[in-house]
């Protein structure tokens, strides 16, 4: 039933995303609330905010013990998947992208910077002087915020449940939307050990999906770095599995200057189906486990 449950799951959820419905992240934020005084001096502590995604992620799991416990493991599966469907998705995404790659093919830069520039890093936004740069950073955030609200909660919801998911979403929430900004960077950190094993997972899988002989001229370096960071990982898998320099606009301006209004949109768009095809590959992986008997 894991198939089963995270195949309708992630299926709502695409939907959702296309219309751009129903978000976690004010529900985070509301719940973070408990977070938001602090003692003067300990801004920077982290142990509130993993409890306070580590409760909602144990009465989960709880709940789901106790009714396997009863014989009504069944009665837990269409609430997997309600909770499920609000852990992933990444609405908005859409309705910011198509309108960047149009200003992308007019030439207005600056209207496509003003367009996403609020799905950035606040340390990478002044960083974007020049539209490659601005590409590549916004090609990272859209891959690192892929990862985290579809693959590493799909990784940890097989291995370890719906629990592991609830709390790992929770971390990523609390790198985003913790109201002490001191303490962010700190779970950060602690993020980077959950996403230490589903990161590596994702970076062969773009070996799979797409160019294996550029993936493996780029990233098997990469994944055998153990203090590489996820979204090192995640750009140079991408890059060295993509064809066609989507992910280096330098080098496809030099080679296609001709065809420059138009990189915004195939880069995007060639690493959206790169992370598609990924997603299908592990649920295509998750069946073949579950027919083995593993999961």
């Amino acid at each position: 039933m894991i198939l089963v449950v995270f195949l309708i799951a992630y299926l709502v959820r695409r939907r959702l995303d296309s219309v751009n419905a129903v978000s976690s992240d004010e529900l985070w934020r509301r719940w973070f609330r408990q977070g938001s005084v602090v003692k003067a001096g300990h801004e920077s502590g982290i142990w509130s905010g993993l409890i306070i995604v580590f409760v909602p992620a144990l009465l989960m799991a709880l709940g789901v013990y106790v009714l396997a416990l009863y014989g009504w493991r069944l009665a837990a599966y269409p609430l997997e998947i309600l909770v499920l469907v609000l852990m992933m998705g990444t609405p908005g995404w859409r309705q910011s992208v198509e309108p960047y790659t149009q200003a992308w093919h007019k030439g207005d830069m600056q209207a496509a910077w003003h367009l996403i520039q609020e799905r950035l890093p606040a340390s990478e936004r002044g960083a974007a002087v020049s539209p490659e740069l601005m590409h590549l950073s916004l090609s990272k955030a859209l891959l690192l915020s892929v990862f985290h609200r579809f693959f590493l909660i799909a990784f940890w919801y097989v291995v370890g449940g719906i629990g592991f998911a609830i709390f790992v979403r929770g971390l990523v929430a609390l790198t985003e939307q913790w109201p002490q900004a001191a303490a962010r960077p700190r779970y950060v950190a602690v993020c980077e050990w959950f996403n230490w094993i589903p990161v590596r997972l994702l970076s062969i899988t773009f070996g799979i999906a797409g160019d294996l002989s550029g993936w493996l001229g780029e990233a098997k370096v990469a994944i055998a770095g153990i203090t590489k960071k996820t979204s090192e990982i995640l750009m140079i898998s991408a890059n060295g599995s993509l064809t066609g320099y989507a992910l280096d606009p330098a080098r496809f301006s030099q080679i296609h200057p001709d065809e420059w209004a138009n990189y915004g949109g195939r880069s995007l768009s060639a690493v959206r189906d790169l992370l598609n095809r990924s997603m299908l590959v592990w649920i295509c992986t998750l069946a073949l486990l579950v027919i083995a008997g593993v999961v």
